[in-house]
């Protein structure tokens, strides 16, 4: 309000949060020797006003030269006085001011309006099952005896004047060890409007709890709330809402390391405790896990490590040693590859999706091993390295030698133990005779032929050996039976000679070995198929969870 008067000397006044008459002022008025007259101890307590009077004179010589060359120092002088009386004011406002009472003295609610700028989020820990954020977090209420009139619409005030005024108690109820900024200074904003409308605004690092279900890790979505409300004034005290549509805002550009931030609901909620109802804010972070980590990391690596194990199909089974070790290194790296995966997670009574997908390469892995232990079982003998007893020889010479002539068992009999005289009949059983890397062929006489008996042997007992099925064959394995495994070893030595003359050599590729280069495969494929889209294909939409009791209690 500016009033302006002809007197002898022109005088412009200039009245700021006037509330009494102009007669008052010049009664009580002080000139300094700028020209400046001061009100500065009229107060209003009534109306919490003050009264501030400029007066200028232009016609004086005395401070013609003040005014008119130094508009500076008129200026500086004129803001001296300004915040000098600002201070005056809020002394006056606080003089009868209960900073433990609510604004409105318990007659209605308080309402609390909050807002929350985030300016970085992360990182998410699965392992504490919990989340970090950065934040500017405001506060809006209005206390009526901190209300004023002026030209002024607002003072910043320092963060001092908190501890001089009533503040709401909020806290965060899934709140870990978060913490306001104090670098340099502490974080914190404190705004007073004429109508007594304050704004609380500090920089907070939240850290809260964020309980995930890792059933479907790493190609799962996460749900992270934050609930903060009043932690001793109940809803007949304090209402909080959420100020408008905006009331949950990022910085821009802002990404998340781990996640996709698909979307962040907010509500305003009403929960009881033993104490009674309170009103608490919530919003929900829901998340998208990225899974291309994992499908570097984990993922492609234990594929082509199940693909490693099936080589072992190609490698002839005589090679025990070279399938073994193939087998065995492929399921430590499996072990290696699972124990670092599970590092960060925590140790849950259940299984998620990473781990039915180790468990399944190690199944794979396993099988590998296995199968050439069934090769090994079923085709695998008389190769030398299970040598045919003596006593077995005889009941396998008095099997096959009945029906056949005796002069030409005797000619070729003598013939034989002629050139080896010093050799276990046994032996004839164990080295492949065509094979010229064996130590047995140097021995053989050039003009060596097989004994015809042998081969007639061999010849009738392949025509009329009778197949066992394969049923039958694998109870006989799983029963380790003696007699069937005897059988083998015969069938292995008599193979031997019988392969000279075309037939079948039980050595050769196993039937096992080719099923397992088809089977293995493709169920491999199948199961990925499967596994795959159970787990992209299924997935629920977020819905809102309340937040368990012990958190609220």
């Amino acid at each position: 309000m500016f009033c302006a008067y002809n007197f002898p000397l022109t005088i412009v006044t200039v009245c700021l949060f006037l509330n009494v008459s102009y007669t008052e002022i010049l009664e009580k008025r002080e000139i300094d020797k700028n020209g400046i007259i001061l009100d500065s101890d009229r107060l209003d307590s009534k109306n919490n006003s003050l009264v501030l009077i400029i007066l200028q004179y232009s016609k004086d010589e005395k401070i013609q030269g003040h005014t008119k060359d130094n508009p500076v120092a008129i200026r500086q002088k004129r803001n001296d006085v300004v915040s000098r009386n600002i201070s005056m004011i809020l002394e006056n406002l606080l003089k009868r001011y209960e900073s433990s009472q609510l604004p409105t003295h318990g007659r209605k609610p308080t309402l609390i309006k909050t807002n929350i700028l985030i300016r970085s989020m992360g990182p998410i820990s699965e392992l504490d099952m919990e989340y970090s954020m950065d934040c500017y977090f405001r506060q809006y209420w209005r206390d009526e005896r901190l209300s004023f009139k002026g030209p002024i619409q607002s003072l910043s005030l320092s963060i001092k004047m908190l501890e001089r005024i009533w503040r709401p108690d909020t806290f965060f109820y899934n709140g870990k060890n978060s913490y306001v900024h104090t670098i340099t200074v502490p974080n914190k904003l404190l705004r007073i409007s004429q109508d007594g409308d304050i704004l609380y605004s500090m920089r907070l690092t939240i850290k809260a709890k964020c309980p995930m279900k890792l059933h479907t890790f790493p190609m799962d979505r996460q749900s992270c709330p934050l609930i903060l409300g009043s932690y001793a004034y109940s809803s007949k005290d304090i209402i909080y809402q959420w100020m408008d549509e905006g009331s949950v805002t990022f910085v821009p550009g802002m990404t998340l390391s781990q996640f996709d931030l698909i979307s962040f609901p907010y509500r305003n909620q009403t929960i009881r405790r033993r104490e009674g109802d309170f009103s608490v804010l919530q919003v929900s972070f829901n998340l998208r896990r990225h899974t291309g980590y994992f499908l570097i990391q984990v993922y492609v690596p234990c594929i082509l490590i199940v693909v490693l194990s099936w080589v072992s199909f190609w490698i002839h089974r005589e090679a025990t040693s070279d399938r073994v070790g193939l087998g065995i290194t492929t399921v430590l790296t499996l072990s290696t590859i699972s124990l670092d995966s599970r590092r960060d997670l925590p140790k849950v009574k259940y299984a998620t999706a990473l781990d039915w997908f180790l468990l399944m390469s190690f199944f794979y892995c396993i099988a590998t091993l296995l199968e050439f232990a069934g090769v090994h079982y079923f085709t695998k003998v008389g190769s030398g390295e299970i040598p045919v007893d003596e006593e077995e020889w005889e009941e396998f010479e008095k099997e096959e030698i009945i029906g056949v002539d005796s002069s030409e068992v005797s000619d070729d009999a003598v013939l034989l133990n002629s050139t080896q005289p010093t050799r276990r009949r046994s032996s004839l059983v164990c080295p492949i005779l065509n094979d010229p890397s064996s130590p047995y062929s140097s021995r053989r006489p050039s003009g060596y032929q097989i004994p015809k008996f042998v081969a007639r042997t061999v010849e009738k007992t392949t025509q009329t050996e009778f197949k066992i099925p394969i049923w039958k064959q694998v109870g006989y394995c799983l029963k380790g039976d003696d007699n069937f495994r005897r059988q083998r070893q015969r069938e292995a030595a008599s193979s031997g000679y019988a392969s000279i003359n075309g037939y079948q050599h039980v050595n050769s590729v196993s039937l096992i070995d080719r099923t397992a280069r088809i089977l293995f495969p493709v169920s491999f494929t199948v199961v990925n198929i499967c596994y795959w889209l159970t787990y992209f294909m299924c997935h629920g939409d977020f819905e809102w969870e309340n937040a368990p009791s012990n958190t609220l209690n």
